[in-house]
């Protein structure tokens, strides 16, 4: 990266090149104003963010406590906001992403209100809200850096040598807010020629990796929801070239395709693909459906469809809808072909939705794909639909009931109750949640560990107690206490929302452009100055 004395030397150049024009432009402010914004593109992110992804896929490869997360999204500013809060606590950004959620799309950015998870949202609304996000992370640089700046002008002003050089060594060693996004495409809103038109726009608006989904795209279902309908993989394989064209197209050479598969818990196929051969993939696929033998053509109704399997004939089960039924207890095993059949064509990471949050679930199921493809890793859902707490408690149950201890002062069924939170099986379980993501990049090939949904829940959750006091007896109180004071001593920003929506940077510009005759807002009357 350029440094600041170096943009500072080619500004000088500039204008010295164009003369008494140019005269009111200073190179340093014109040097701040460049490192402010140093993505002019979502191309510029997308291929920045791909290449921290590949190089953050290669550290989990070799050591897997390498392991990234993110957490779920649906605003720029609660997507500024976690970054933000990540590098106050953690000092870098390093292994952690943001996430698009189609649900969180669907249920709080549609124009048609809220909506399920089903893909009825307008396409657009996905790369909008990667735009957005893109901004409002290119904001928080531009934030942290004028402060810097201001820093450094008040070092230089004081004539503090030590102060001088700790701004200029935080300018040079700044760590961007802009990380990678794993964006949502859903079931890719269509055909595969479909897929590749929205994928194109969400690469230019910044995605460097898109996660797609193997349902079919017109009956998708939430991956937690009932009534689930896959795809045959000659479908799939057709929509993940489609966004691997797209990437190529827009110079992307290194962006990264997540594989979904829902095939756990979808029992329906819409299609029956043609088998050109024996063992072939339409001929696995087609292993797996409910079928009945039959005797003869003449067993079968009107309007049938008839299949020849090892030589007998069968009718596959066959819904009134018209959708075809899979087998009972082959989930798993549509699961492992799923995953090792998107790898072998173009997919880089997995995604396999799950019911319950089960390491050992989760890792007979990658340990079977590595079988295959050694390096196989997962994209893992820490889903908000699992009702974490009851799931450990409910597998601490089961492993200490097989070890034979005394279980007899617990209802397995009633474990969620509030009367266990002090006994032991509760402390072992919030132990297991605790170290889940540790031990699924550990055990079951997890790469990245995500939230889909956190800030749907947390917003809700803070509205709900401040409405309660508000409305309340407390009053005024109920925000201030909760809300003012703490913001205040932890330190959150937004207690300076002026400056958090950008005040402090527009004064600083207006100086810039209009020098003394600036009219600007930061004076001693900005009642922000109490903070």
């Amino acid at each position: 990266m350029t440094s600041y004395d170096a943009h500072i030397s080619e500004f000088s150049k500039l204008r010295e090149a164009n003369g008494g024009p140019w005269s009111a432009i200073s190179p340093e402010h014109a040097a701040r104003m460049r490192l402010q914004n140093r993505f002019h593109t979502g191309l510029d992110i997308a291929k920045y963010t791909a290449k921290i992804m590949r190089e953050d896929m290669a550290a989990y490869d070799a050591d897997s406590s390498e392991y990234t997360q993110s957490l779920g999204c649906w605003h720029g500013f609660i997507g500024q906001q976690k970054l933000i809060a990540i590098k106050k606590h953690h000092g870098t950004t390093k292994r952690r992403y943001l996430y698009l959620s189609g649900w969180m799309v669907a249920a709080l950015r549609s124009e048609f209100g809220p909506l399920p998870d089903q893909s009825m949202h307008e396409k657009t609304a996905v790369p909008n809200l990667i735009g957005e996000l893109y901004d409002f992370l290119k904001q928080a640089d531009a934030r942290e850096l004028n402060q810097v700046f201001r820093d450094l002008d008040e070092a230089r002003e004081a004539g503090d040598a030590g102060a001088e050089k700790s701004a200029l060594d935080a300018i040079e060693n700044f760590d961007t807010h802009v990380v990678p996004i794993i964006a949502d495409i859903d079931a890719g809103f269509g055909n595969e020629e479909a897929t590749y038109l929205l994928a194109k726009k969400m690469i230019e608006a910044g995605a460097c990796c898109i996660q797609i989904e193997n349902q079919v795209s017109d009956a998708k279902q939430c991956g937690h929801q009932d009534g689930k309908v896959t795809v045959p993989h000659e479908d799939f394989i057709a929509k993940i070239n489609a966004v691997r064209y797209a990437f190529l197209e827009l110079g992307v050479d290194d962006g990264v395709i997540v594989a979904r598969t829902d095939s756990l818990g979808a029992g329906l196929t819409q299609k029956i693909p043609v088998s050109a051969e024996p063992g072939d993939l339409a001929s696995q696929y087609l292993s797996f459906l409910e079928v009945e033998e039959l005797s003869s053509v003449d067993d079968a109704a009107e309007g049938d469809v008839l299949l020849k399997r090892d030589g007998k004939l069968v009718r596959p089960a066959r819904m009134p809808n018209g959708l075809y039924a899979f087998k009972a207890g082959t989930g798993a095993e549509r699961v492992v072909l799923d995953c090792i059949t998107s790898l072998q064509n173009g997919a880089d990471l997995l995604w396999i939705e799950t019911a319950t949050p089960d390491v050992s679930e989760i890792g007979a199921m990658v340990n079977a794909v590595r079988e295959v493809i050694p390096d196989a890793k997962l994209v893992y859902n820490n889903s908000p639909s699992f009702n974490w707490t009851l799931n450990m408690r409910q597998q601490v149950f089961d492993a200490w009931s097989a070890e034979g201890q005394d279980m007899s002062s617990y209802d397995r069924d009633a474990l969620m109750s509030a009367t266990y939170d002090d006994t032991p099986l509760a402390g072992e379980a919030d132990v297991r949640i605790q170290s889940f993501q540790a031990d699924g990049a550990r055990d079951a090939g997890i790469f990245h560990h995500l939230i889909t949904l956190p800030t749907y829940h947390t917003a809700a959750l803070s509205t709900d107690n401040l409405a309660a006091g508000y409305f309340g007896k407390e009053g005024m109180l109920a925000y201030v206490a909760g809300v003012q004071r703490q913001e205040i001593r932890q330190s959150i920003q937004c207690v300076k929302h002026q400056d958090m929506a950008g005040s402090n940077i527009g004064d600083d510009h207006k100086e810039y452009f209009s020098g003394d005759q600036a009219l600007k807002a930061g004076g001693a009357h900005n009642t922000m100055n109490q903070f």
